[in-house]
């Protein structure tokens, strides 16, 4: 067994940490996602709006397909 089979094993174990957290905590999830966002468009005075929330969308969806479904994330509420 090679050093790269030793990390592939932990990036594997990672995954599944990181789905069983999803699975249980999608919301909360959802809501850190939401909040980084909105902290850096702030922070950045409005003006990569588009940017940042494509990104905290792309990141939600990412994280929600970890188990191959997407239905643990739901998607953030109109303001």
């Amino acid at each position: 067994m090679g050093i790269f089979d030793k990390f592939k094993g932990k990036a594997e174990e990672l995954k599944d940490k990181a789905a069983d957290l999803v699975d249980g905590h999608g919301d909360k999830v959802g809501e850190g996602l939401d909040k980084a966002g909105d902290f850096v468009d702030e922070k950045t005075g409005g003006k990569y709006g588009d940017q940042i929330d494509t990104g905290v969308e792309k990141a939600k969806d990412g994280l929600d397909n970890l188990d191959g479904q997407n239905d643990d994330i739901p998607d953030k509420p109109s303001a």
